[in-house]
């Protein structure tokens, strides 16, 4: 058995959402860097160019990469020979981003209720996704995720019958139904099977899985990338303006299902979809 104090987590969570915030992942940038010298639209290349430009200044100023500093989602994967001493772990996950939020000056977008809107004032509570796992580690994945991405998403609950070009023009509808909206170019989790809440589930992890690693299984590694070719053929390019480059991946993450049903979920990510990790 392994002992960690919560203040760790607290420490770690902190500093995992003023990162995530600041800095974007270097396979992801160097995707949007790549994009800016292949965009066939001369629109387009501006708009790729001026995103590398935004990313610059975050990085060198230390502000923000985008003003909606997102929802904090947290992957928490936890060794079962580890025992937190200290206080409560969801406490000390909400306290790492009320300090992450405070001391990042990043801007408080939770609301305590979806239909009376009071905003917390500290962005908590985080959306806290916990499994336990083999081992005496913790590993920590801090997801900030804007909405107006997030808004876009959808999830559709597929008869066993469907192809996987039925669910290849189902990402394609979405995206095409979003345009300019979620601020393309996008990144894009896709979640199959399980039931309505594992997918959905799903695609949140697939989405902050890195651009850079397709799925293990190559048939949906073959299909991830039929899905990005049909997704960049809809033209609705950098930030809507129209172009070649819709989307810079397609992550696809599946689990068994039930013989009567094929659930399937789109997580919309947009070109900024940020996430930290960190291992106690």
């Amino acid at each position: 058995m392994r002992e960690i104090d919560v203040g760790l987590v607290t420490k770690a969570v902190r500093r995992l959402c003023i990162e995530a915030n600041r800095v974007l992942a270097g396979d992801l940038e160097s995707r949007i860097r790549s994009a800016a010298r292949t965009e066939r639209s001369p629109i387009g290349r501006s708009v790729l160019g001026t995103l590398g430009k935004n990313l610059d200044a975050a990085r060198e100023t230390g502000l923000p990469i985008c003003q909606d500093t997102g929802m904090a989602v947290v992957f928490a994967d936890v060794g079962q020979e580890v025992h937190f001493t200290g206080g409560a772990f969801a406490d000390a996950v909400n306290e790492g981003v009320r300090r992450g939020y405070r001391d990042g000056r990043l801007r408080c977008s939770v609301v305590a209720d979806p239909l009376r809107r009071e905003n917390t004032g500290d962005n908590t509570p985080a959306v806290l996704h916990t499994r336990l796992v083999p081992g005496d580690r913790v590993r920590l994945l801090v997801a900030p995720k804007g909405f107006g991405s997030e808004n876009m998403s959808r999830i559709r609950m597929f008869n066993p019958s469907a192809s996987a070009d039925d669910i290849a023009a189902f990402v394609a509808e979405t995206v095409r139904e979003a345009g300019g909206r979620p601020c393309p170019p996008l990144v894009l989790g896709v979640g199959l099977g399980g039931d309505f809440e594992q997918c959905a589930l799903l695609a949140k992890r697939a989405l902050c899985r890195p651009v850079s690693v397709r799925n293990g299984d190559p048939f949906y590694a073959e299909l991830e990338e039929r899905m990005l070719r049909r997704v960049n053929g809809l033209g609705v390019g950098p930030q809507g303006f129209g172009g070649t480059t819709t989307a810079l991946a397609v992550n696809i993450e599946a689990a068994p299902t039930h013989i009567a049903g094929l659930p399937a979920a789109v997580n919309v990510g947009c070109h900024v979809t940020r996430c930290g990790r960190a291992v106690l």
